[in-house]
């Protein structure tokens, strides 16, 4: 079956590049210090102002403002590809296609989380399009109700992780635990051998796994705000929609950003006083759960609001990588996999936070030339072109 065509908005591919690019900037500290509640690791007097500036950067403008932005994306997609499929091929095996190309998904994200990152978020996103996609096919009332439902589901998770805030903040057991917890992982994850960090990896990978049932709420969310950005022209057409993303920002200036910086001071404070952390650090950790997605929006919102002129600038060189978001995210692994761990480059053992967050910049560089020669060449990247063979194969 040949696959419909249909015509990429520069501007949506551009902020899923920018996405991309978050993500990396969060992801690289699981692969030194593992699945920690010291996300960013345990800082001593040996860790330079430069160091302390790195965890509050990631901290206070990447932590998770980013997944929020790519799973509103991924629900925006679904509802950009199921259109032109019902148009081209009709609702039933347009169903069917889009089953298919979950399923490959699914697959992928097991491998990705097995093998290469624990913190796989393919998986999440496959189960979680399961339903989304039969949700979204609704009349835009009955999406309406369950966007409804999910706001109440996620409403009462919050309710649940404010009483574990509070336990975690009270109790001395748990932070003297977490410390010991992030330095065995983290002694594996940097000088530990390829069988070692295997093990480490698949019982983080099982851990994910296991936090699904908190992670897929906010997955469907997120997804089905995605659904409503493109049904009501939202991102499709955001120059009659002004007004809202004038809103968004506004807000996500106003009042998220302060507390993201709240945050990130606070993941200093928590980094450096690993074992005995304040409490008023984790009431900064616990509001980040709202105040992360808002800025996410905000970033959303500035994609949304720039004009032309400045739209093709950045999409010049962000477009590409968000046309290969698939493929660069799995790179990212791999090239991480590779120079961290001893049995690789053992970079992770020699490296500080600063000069892990220039890693990143300098795979972002990469990624960003690679892109752009790939596409020159091809009308997609090598992952979303086998992902599009196994959905439309007859």
């Amino acid at each position: 079956m040949a696959a419909p065509s249909s015509r990429r908005s520069e501007r949506i591919d551009a902020l899923r590049g920018f996405a991309v690019f978050g993500i990396l900037l969060i992801n690289v500290w699981g692969f030194v210090y593992g699945y920690a509640v010291l996300r960013y690791g345990p800082m001593g007097g040996d860790d330079s102002q430069a160091d302390r500036f790195a965890v509050f950067f990631a901290a206070a403008f990447a932590e998770q403002k980013f997944y929020p932005i790519f799973s509103f994306l991924f629900g925006a997609g679904f509802a950009l590809q199921i259109r032109s499929l019902t148009k081209s091929v009709g609702a039933l095996e347009a169903m069917r296609i889009y089953r298919r190309r979950l399923g490959w998904l699914l697959v992928v994200g097991l491998l990705h989380g097995s093998l290469l990152w624990f913190g796989d978020i393919l998986t999440a996103y496959a189960l979680t399009g399961f339903w989304v996609f039969r949700k979204g096919l609704q009349p835009l009332s009955k999406v309406r109700e369950s966007f409804d439902a999910a706001v109440l589901l996620n409403g009462g998770l919050l309710l649940l992780m404010a009483l574990l805030t509070v336990f975690i903040a009270t109790s001395s057991d748990f932070a003297a635990d977490a410390l010991v917890e992030v330095l065995r992982a983290a002694d594996i994850y940097v000088n530990g051998g390829w069988g070692e960090v295997a093990r480490e990896r698949l019982k983080d990978f099982g851990t994910n796994l296991s936090g699904f049932w908190l992670f897929i709420p906010r997955l469907m969310l997120l997804f089905l705000l995605g659904v409503f950005a493109v049904r009501l022209g939202w991102i499709t057409r955001p120059h009659r929609h002004r007004r809202l993303w004038l809103c968004v920002l506004a807000a996500g200036l106003l009042v998220a950003l302060p507390l993201n910086l709240w945050w990130g001071y606070s993941a200093v404070d928590m980094a450096v006083g690993a074992g005995t952390p304040r409490p008023t650090s984790h009431a900064a950790l616990y509001l980040l759960e709202l105040s992360g997605p808002a800025l996410g929006a905000a970033y959303i919102a500035a994609f949304m609001l720039a004009g032309e002129r400045a739209m093709d600038s950045v999409a010049r060189w962000l477009a590409p990588v968000g046309r290969m978001a698939l493929t660069n995210y799995l790179v990212q692994s791999l090239a991480l996999g590779l120079m961290l761990p001893a049995y690789g480059l053992g970079l992770g053992a020699l490296l500080g936070r600063i000069e892990l967050l220039a890693l990143c910049m300098a795979i972002m560089l990469v990624q960003v030339l690679l892109s752009r020669w790939w596409l020159s060449g091809h009308q997609q990247g090598p992952f979303e072109a086998l992902w599009r063979r196994f959905t439309y194969r007859r």
